[in-house]
C-alpha cells in the first residue's frame, strides 16, 4: 500500500493555521474528495463538526470545495462523530465529513470521512483523494455547482437513535448519573439521552465557548467527573471526549473505568444473555487483564494495531461484533457502525440494569495489570524507535519481563509523540522500566 501523505489513522489532523489545517488546503481537500466521490456516484455529503471555534472556518472551506466539485452539502452543525456516521446512512448521503480533532485541544482540528455505510473510508479511497490533491483545483460549470442546506433536526434524530439502542423494558429511573460532555459535540445530546431514559442527570462540561473543548474535562481529564460522582453521591459517571466517540466511566467510588473494563462488562453481559457473537477485539495497548478475564469466560480475544479503524477491520475479518481500545473507543456492531461513546455507555447501563449490580461490582471480574504509558515528543523525520540505543533498552527490559509482562513502542497517529508502554505485575517495576526506555527515546530524538 502506498505511503499516506496527508491522512493519518484518523483523517487529516493538525494545528489550525498551520499546513494542512488551513482554509486553502481544506477547500482543496473538499474539492479533491468531491471529485473522487462524485466519480463513484456521490451526489450529496453531510458535514458536521464539534465545538471548536475553527470549525466555522473549516466548514465554510469544505462547503466551497465540495460545491466546486458539483456535490450537494447538508450542514449538520455541532454533532458527535458517531452521530454524523448514523445520519449519513439515514439521509442516504454517500459520505459524511467530520470536522474535529477529537480529544485534542481547541487549537488543533481535523477532517475525517465516513462512507455511505457509516464506516470510515477505505484506504484506497483516501489514497485516491490524496492523488487528486496533487492536481490543480478546478470548478464545475455554474449550473452544476453543489448546493448547501442546513439540517435543523439532526440532534433530535440522533437522540432518538441512541434511546432506541437501550432495551425498551428497562429504565434508568433508579440511577443518578454524572455526564461530562467535555464542552464538546455531545453537550446538547448526551444529557437528554440519559435524562429521557429516566436517569437523574448531573451535567458538567456542557458549556462550550469555542476554546474550552477537552479543557480539564471529558474522557481525557477524569479528575473533574471522579470528584463530581463522589460529591453528588452518584451511582456512576459517564465521560465523553470532544467529538463523542470515546467513553470513560467512573464507578460510585470515583474509580476510573476505561475502555478495557467497559468492553469486559459488555462482553460478560452479552455472554450471559447468549447474544455475544464470536470474540472481542482489542489493540496492542489493551491490558493483559482483559485478555486473561475473557479467556476465563471462554471468549476469544485478538489484538489489532492501535486505532479504532484497525479494530473495525479485525472485527469484520473475524465476523465479530465487539471491540475496544483502552482509551475508550468501544465498537459494538450490534448497534452502530463506528465507535460511539453514548451507545457504549448505554450498553454498560444495560448490564447494570439487567444484573441489578453496580458498575463497581461488574468490573470486579477483571483485574488489570499495572500498565505505564510515557509519551515522548519528537520533531523532524527521524525515527527514534529504530535507534540502536532504543532497541537495546527495549531488549533489556523484555529480558527482565520474560513471561511476566510486555513492552510496546509506537508512534502516535495524531500527534508527534512516541508512546512507550510497559506492562507487568508490579507498578513500581514497570514505571522504572518505562522511564528507562523513555530516556533512551529522548536521547535518540
Amino acid at each position: 500500500m502506498s505511503e499516506r501523505k496527508y491522512f493519518g489513522t484518523d483523517g487529516v489532523r493538525g494545528l489550525v493555521g498551520k499546513y494542512p489545517i488551513t482554509p486553502d488546503f481544506v477547500m482543496k481537500l473538499g474539492y479533491a474528495a468531491g471529485k473522487v466521490l462524485a466519480a463513484q456516484g456521490t451526489k450529496k455529503v453531510l458535514i458536521g463538526k464539534d465545538t471548536r471555534i475553527s470549525g466555522y472556518m473549516l466548514e465554510s472551506a469544505l462547503e466551497a470545495g465540495f460545491s466546486a466539485a458539483g456535490v450537494d452539502i447538508g450542514l449538520l452543525g455541532p454533532m458527535p462523530t458517531p452521530g454524523i456516521a448514523y445520519l449519513t446512512k439515514t439521509f442516504r448521503a454517500e459520505a459524511g465529513i467530520v470536522i474535529s480533532a477529537s480529544h485534542n485541544p481547541y487549537y488543533d482540528n481535523g477532517i475525517k470521512f465516513f462512507s455511505q455505510d457509516g464506516q470510515k473510508l477505505p484506504d484506497e479511497v483516501e489514497l485516491a483523494i490524496e492523488a487528486e490533491l496533487d492536481k490543480p483545483m478546478g470548478c464545475v460549470e455554474s449550473a452544476n455547482l453543489g448546493k448547501a442546506t442546513r439540517i435543523d433536526d439532526a440532534a433530535g434524530r440522533y437522540i432518538e437513535f441512541c434511546k432506541s439502542n437501550f432495551p425498551s423494558n428497562l429504565s434508568l429511573k433508579d440511577l443518578k448519573i454524572v455526564v461530562d460532555c467535555a464542552h464538546g459535540a455531545t453537550y446538547h445530546i448526551a444529557p437528554n439521552v440519559f435524562r429521557e431514559l429516566g436517569a437523574e442527570v448531573i451535567v458538567i462540561g456542557a458549556s462550550p465557548n469555542g476554546t474550552n473543548i477537552n479543557d480539564g474535562v471529558g474522557a481525557t481529564s477524569m479528575q473533574a467527573i471522579s470528584e463530581a460522582v463522589v460529591e453528588h453521591k452518584a451511582d456512576l459517571g459517564i465521560a465523553l471526549d470532544g467529538d463523542g466517540d470515546r467513553l470513560m466511566m467512573v464507578d460510585h467510588t470515583g474509580y476510573v473505568v476505561d475502555g478495557d473494563e467497559s468492553v469486559f462488562v459488555i462482553a460478560s453481559n452479552d455472554l450471559k444473555s447468549g447474544t455475544i457473537r464470536g470474540g472481542v477485539v482489542g489493540t496492542q495497548m489493551s491490558n493483559m487483564g482483559l485478555e486473561l478475564a475473557l479467556a476465563d469466560m471462554g471468549v476469544p480475544f485478538a489484538r489489532s494495531k492501535v486505532g479504532d479503524r484497525y479494530v473495525m477491520e479485525m472485527l469484520k475479518e473475524n465476523g465479530w461484533q465487539l471491540g475496544a481500545e483502552n482509551s475508550g473507543h468501544v465498537i459494538n456492531l450490534k448497534h452502530t457502525s463506528t465507535g460511539d461513546g453514548i451507545i457504549a455507555a448505554l450498553n454498560v447501563l444495560t448490564a447494570v440494569c439487567q444484573t441489578g449490580k453496580s458498575l463497581f461490582d461488574l468490573r470486579q471480574g477483571m483485574t488489570k495489570l499495572p500498565q505505564v504509558l510515557v509519551n515522548v515528543r519528537f520533531e523532524g523525520d527521524n525515527d527514534p524507535i529504530k535507534s540502536d540505543t532504543v532497541i537495546g533498552a527495549v531488549h533489556l527490559v523484555n529480558e527482565k519481563l520474560t513471561g511476566r509482562g510486555r513492552v510496546l513502542l509506537r508512534k502516535s497517529g495524531t500527534e508527534p509523540l512516541i508512546r512507550v508502554m510497559v506492562e507487568g505485575p508490579e507498578l513500581e517495576e514497570v514505571t522504572s522500566y518505562a522511564n528507562e526506555i523513555a530516556e533512551a527515546v529522548k536521547k535518540a530524538c
